[in-house]
């Protein structure tokens, strides 16, 4: 089966298993939303939603963000995974908001990607769920599941992104970044999945494939503790 048969497929399973994916990352605006975005590197969703609500108490614009001292926003922050890190970009992009932005997000994925902290997957969030321009945000799980499905022999996230968009319609891009998201979750973990059992890659999937990842998944294969 060709690529662009398998993603009409894929598309279609998508549609039917997540008809209205929720955003999920808690947020009121672009800002937050940058902010929230920014805190989910290597940490959950469920654990940015956690801290948000604080955070965004007492910094909820770029005004009272640069107000508050670094080790304030750390202390918010704390749990989420590299957070130090984190805390000292969130002020240095906020105080660039205020220099260069009027105290606005740009809606501009190169402007986004100029702010410390906002790498290309972060600004093509922000571009498709704050301001509703194609954008096809591809993290290390999208970047799995490709390969996975045959949609993608990208090395790289990079790669993966431009394979993406030419199999699947631009005005599902933002809607697919989310449907492909959940069903990650739901249905095709990283470890301890059997792909013969996967409501896609199941067919999706080289014999070769559902070969190499079951001999992984094996507890002879797991180093012993």
């Amino acid at each position: 089966m060709k690529r662009l048969q398998k993603a009409e497929k894929i598309h279609a399973i998508l549609d039917d298993l997540y008809e209205d994916p929720p955003i999920p990352l808690d947020h009121k605006d672009p800002y937050t939303l940058l902010v929230s975005v920014l805190l989910s590197a290597q940490t959950t969703d469920k654990r940015v939603n956690l801290v948000t609500p604080e955070l965004f108490r007492r910094g909820p614009t770029p005004q009272k963000m640069v107000k508050l001292e670094v080790d304030e926003i750390l202390s918010s922050i704390r749990t989420c995974g590299l957070a130090p890190g984190k805390a000292r970009n969130i002020h240095a992009l906020s105080k660039i908001l205020l220099d260069k932005h009027g105290g606005q997000v740009p809606a501009d994925m190169e402007q986004l990607e100029a702010l410390p902290g906002v790498g290309h997957k972060t600004a093509s969030v922000v571009m498709i769920q704050a301001f509703n321009q194609p954008a096809f945000p591809v993290d290390t799980h999208i970047h799995r599941l490709a390969a996975r499905w045959g949609l993608s022999n990208g090395k790289n996230v990079e790669k993966t992104e431009r394979d993406l968009k030419a199999v699947f319609p631009r005005e599902s891009w933002a809607k697919l970044h989310l449907q492909i998201i959940y069903f990650g979750r739901e249905y095709c973990p990283a470890l301890g999945h059997d792909l013969a059992e996967c409501p896609i890659c199941s067919w999706t999937a080289t014999k070769k494939r559902i070969a190499e990842e079951a001999k992984k998944n094996s507890p002879r294969s797991r180093p012993r503790k």
